[in-house]
């Protein structure tokens, strides 16, 4: 999994934090531990998996329980059931297999939000390889059928280095009609 080494908190996540409703969270591929911080000063429960918690175990902040877990070595099973999040925040990680995974574990109301790598990437450096890279659009036809898209950005940042990314926040819609929060600040 890939660590970010950039200790501020993505403005895209910081933005759509708020959007989440009370309950347990995760923050996938944690490395350092920023969006653990952010989501656990906003109030939530924050599980903070990656396949290295050493730096998010240093935190030691009480709201975040470091889960170390390797979903990308082979026979790894991922571990959650289906509608355990409130919500899940993925940045600067890539792994395809998780897609209906990540869906399935958000609970009625849930909020993801995801921010990677894009394709044209390679022209900034690294990740540069094409496996590591969303094909144009590629978020939006992954959440489309199970959620419903609040934002979507698919282009080049200035912000924190030259790339080109892929952003996206998406709800599950509340079958049994709860309120979704959708004002944004």
């Amino acid at each position: 999994m890939q660590h970010d080494s950039i200790e501020r908190p993505s403005a895209w996540v910081a933005r759509f934090v708020p959007l989440m409703p009370a309950g347990e969270t995760l923050d996938l591929a944690c490395g350092g531990g920023r969006h653990a911080r952010l989501l656990a000063a906003a109030g939530h429960a924050v599980l903070a998996l990656d396949r290295d918690v050493a730096a998010v175990t240093a935190l030691g902040l009480p709201d975040v329980l470091p889960f170390r877990h390797d979903l990308e070595a082979e026979g790894s099973a991922w571990p959650f059931a289906p509608g355990r999040f409130a919500g899940i925040v993925v940045t600067n990680y890539l792994h395809r297999p998780l897609f209906p995974r990540l869906l399935d574990s958000l609970a009625p109301g849930g909020v993801l939000v995801y921010e990677t790598f894009a394709a044209g990437n390679a022209r900034f450096g690294k990740p540069s390889r094409q496996a590591f890279l969303l094909e144009p659009g590629e978020l939006l036809d992954v959440v489309r059928p199970a959620l419903r898209v609040i934002a979507f950005e698919d282009g080049y940042t200035a912000l924190p280095r030259p790339a080109m990314v892929q952003r996206i926040c998406a709800v599950r819609p509340d079958p049994g009609g709860g309120a979704t929060r959708l004002a944004i600040g």
